[in-house]
């Protein structure tokens, strides 16, 4: 077997300081970020070349325009949104509270009442001849890991939003000196938030892993189930998060397009539309908020599978504290190799130009793809030993420590392929998109057709890529190679973070460019920013939902393990009833979320028409509109819609492992993995198609497009209305689909002693019925016979 290079303390001061060094540089980007002012005075200062040079004039300037009206003008709009975005977390945090409270009580409840709420040691579940800590504690350290995972997922979403409703505004006043500018600023809010969120649940995890060994001691085994509660509250506070945002957004951007764009033939993001301030909080609570609690529960999802199935390996059986915080290194290998990745966009190189945006975002995540490939080998040689056995379904399957570097890597590759694909399906600089745009000449009818067609088609060559990796990473170190394969895939995550949060801050920023009335040429800057965004949103749409099938599986593989099931046989029609109802459930789930946007989406589209046909002077923009109600429908109906989507993936592995056991349960977990990933990645890609076919014919910028142009043509609005059916798949259904396969997953895991134990209740009372029955007729039978002898008889 052996000892590795990195000894104990090292680790321990090596983890806490990656985290430590990723919040500092995620200040830093912040700092760069609030020198961009929001005052006039000092606007103009800027605008007049006196701190930053010749190059540094303002369009404004150029052309006459009131440079301080517009500095105002932003502001009070970055105000307007922030403030939108704020009440409604606030609002959803409360609802969300009450869930968490009720939940963390139904954990300690199940989990306790495994051993009748025992305070005696009990024999460990992977090795009988070890006493281990009483069932009690894993409720308690359960409960309080649920808690601090749900906690930090709420967290890292209300800080994302901030963070971006505190760019968007800088981003615009910056694209008056110049693409690259505004470029820089909008990449460095989404760093601040892509290097805190990964720091922040490295450093949580960290430490509350050395809290809970403090009572666990050598109890390993005990110590890392408990800890499987920190992924469970992260995910579970991330689908309310994902699911009420994304009604939120989409509804208004739902009502603001058919009405603004498709009826009164009004810019996007005209301030005259009244549904325009709640779409742009829209961007803020569901793309920023949801999208930062979603990644963060992968993160925490896929290191506590890895950690669970090292702690009954070599690693956890040995003490192996190097080998066993593994995953954490490679987090925070990755936290270092993000820092240097993101200098190249804002420090090493500059963007000069427009056409320079994509390539610019696509090269960070091919160089972070590189150089976290170098320290995966670094840290897997002297982290490991150079051999070591990985528990495989009741056995220790030996592994070398080079095959466990090629699971984390090929994860990392793979995750790199689906964001490729994912960038040539839904970037309008390739033939999909465009035979997208061109089929809008024949109407609306056409476009969802190849619309669809696409994103059916993207979910080919993904799916190879999840295949590859499982297989590879599997043959090599079983679950844990998936767990790390996983991980592998997200060790990027601040970068992945940053490119991910810079589509909806600018697009932010093309939207208060357009309500302050600011020159054209910044909306044609801040067009090709958020145009570009819209791809990277969608890369990192692949990303989350690439892991999410990768954590799933590993979720998967150590419930099976902690339940005790021997074989998973889809010929048991206990299994297959399970499969067939699981891959049913990301179409029920679907189906909820889609007609909640559509329910929100109808009553925006009625108010803004009111609003349009009864204020006088709105049209013409002598009146201003009423903000306020538009805000509050998506508010009330998000919040109001969330629930039983929510509902249905929370209570569906605690209703079937209760009634139905565990054996249904995986055949459940099983059916929602397979269906899940498929319907995720067809319907972020086609949404984003749509979106992009719809910039594309707007942008005008090759002679194809402009045929198909200008705004408020047939084409055009053919285009507009595929964007508005996409609205919905790609940020709100979509998107969630990954939570409900993690969800279900960990969720089990924890659940997993309780099914066990007391699990199945109505095939337990089915075989007694069974039983019964066939008791009552042996009796009867019997009671014939002996009536029938005894009349012979005499």
């Amino acid at each position: 077997m052996g000892y590795s290079i990195l000894p104990d303390l090292a680790t321990e001061i090596l983890v806490p300081l990656a985290a430590v060094v990723g919040i500092a540089f995620s200040l830093l980007q912040w700092s760069l970020v609030s020198k961009v002012k929001l005052s006039p005075e000092k606007s103009s200062e800027e605008g007049s070349g006196k701190n930053g040079g010749p190059s540094d004039y303002l369009i404004e300037e150029e052309e006459g325009l009131n440079d301080h009206n517009v500095v105002v003008k932003c502001a009070e709009i970055q105000n307007a949104i922030s403030e939108g975005a704020t009440s409604f977390l606030f609002t959803e945090y409360k609802y969300v509270t009450i869930f968490m409270v009720i939940f963390a009580a139904l954990i300690f409840v199940f989990l306790g009442s495994v051993e009748g709420f025992s305070t005696k040691s009990q024999p460990c579940t992977y090795n009988k001849d070890k006493y281990c800590k009483p069932a009690l504690a894993t409720a308690i350290f359960s409960t309080v890991s649920f808690l601090l995972g749900a906690v930090t997922s709420l967290i890292s979403g209300f800080l994302g939003m901030k963070i971006a409703t505190f760019a968007n505004a800088r981003t615009t006043l910056e694209a008056r000196k110049g693409v690259g500018k505004a470029f820089i600023t909008a990449f460095r809010s989404g760093a601040v938030m892509g290097f805190l969120l990964a720091a922040n649940g490295l450093l949580v995890l960290y430490i509350a892993i050395n809290l809970f060994k403090i009572y666990y001691g050598d109890d390993w085994e005990g110590l890392f189930e408990a800890i499987t509660g920190y992924g469970l509250g992260g995910s579970s506070m991330a689908l309310f998060g994902r699911v009420g945002g994304g009604i939120y957004t989409k509804a208004a951007d739902v009502g603001a397009d058919l009405v603004g764009k498709v009826e009164r033939n009004i810019p996007e993001d005209d301030p005259r539309n009244p549904a325009v301030i709640a779409d742009n909080v829209g961007d803020n609570v569901g793309d920023i908020a949801g999208m930062g609690s979603d990644l963060f529960g992968s993160y925490a999802e896929s290191s506590c599978a890895a950690l669970v199935v090292a702690s009954i390996s070599s690693f956890g059986i040995n003490h192996d504290l190097t080998g066993m915080l593994y995953p954490l290194l490679i987090s925070s290998m990755g936290i270092i190799v993000c820092l240097i990745t993101t200098l190249f966009a804002t420090d090493f190189f500059e963007i000069k130009d427009v056409k320079e945006i994509e390539p610019g975002l696509k090269k960070q995540l091919i160089i972070s793809t590189v150089l976290m490939t170098i320290g995966i080998a670094i840290v897997s040689w002297i982290a490991l030993p150079s051999s070591f056995t990985i528990f495989n379904f009741g056995v220790q399957k030996t592994v070398k420590n080079w095959e466990l570097f090629f699971c984390v890597a090929i994860g990392l590759w793979a995750g790199l392929v689906i964001g490729f694909v994912t960038e040539y399906y839904t970037s309008n600089a390739y033939s999909p998109v465009q035979d997208v745009a061109d089929s809008c000449r024949t109407g609306a009818a056409t476009n969802v057709i190849f619309g669809l067609a696409l994103g059916y088609k993207s979910v080919i060559i993904p799916i190879f890529a999840i295949a590859v990796s499982i297989f590879v990473s599997f043959s090599f170190a079983a679950m844990y190679g998936i767990a790390v394969a996983a991980l592998g895939m997200l060790s990027t995550i601040a970068t992945g973070l940053a490119i991910d949060a810079y589509g909806p801050i600018s697009d932010n920023a093309g939207g208060i460019a357009e309500m302050a009335g600011m020159s054209h040429r910044i909306r044609e800057r801040t067009d090709a920013l958020d145009a570009a965004g819209n791809t990277t949103a969608a890369i990192g749409k692949g990303f989350a939902i690439g892991s999410a099938a990768l954590v799933s599986l590993a979720l998967f593989g150590a419930f099976v393990s902690r339940a005790a099931i021997s074989t998973v046989d889809v010929l048991t029609p206990k299994v297959f009833i399970g499969l067939i109802v699981g891959a049913m459930l990301p179409y029920w789930f679907s189906a909820m979320t889609m007609k909640s946007v559509g329910s929100a989406a109808l009553k925006m589209v009625e108010e803004v028409r009111r609003q349009f046909n009864t204020i006088p002077g709105l049209l013409e923009g002598t009146a201003k509109p009423d903000y306020a109600t538009c805000v509050k429908i998506s508010t009330d109906a998000s919040i109001k819609e969330m629930i039983p989507p929510g509902a249905l993936v929370m209570l569906t592995p605690l209703i079937v492992g209760i009634f139905f056991g565990v054996e249904t349960l995986s055949g459940v977990l099983a059916g929602s993995l397979v269906s899940g990933v498929q319907i995720a990645i067809s319907a972020s890609n086609t949404g984003g198609a749509w979106d992009n076919a719809k910039k594309y014919i707007e942008a005008g910028a090759s002679e194809h497009a402009r045929t198909l142009g200008p705004k408020g043509s047939d084409p055009h609005k053919a285009a507009v209305i595929g964007d508005t059916i996409g609205d919905p798949l790609k940020d709100t259904s979509g998107p969630s689909l990954n939570i409900l396969i993690k969800l279900m997953a960990v969720e089990s895991l924890v659940f997993a002693p309780f099914f066990a134990t007391h699990g199945g209740i109505l095939f337990k009372y089915f075989y007694i019925l069974i039983y019964m029955i066939s008791s009552v007729k042996f009796l009867s039978c019997l009671t014939v016979v002996v009536v029938i002898n005894i009349a012979v008889a005499r």
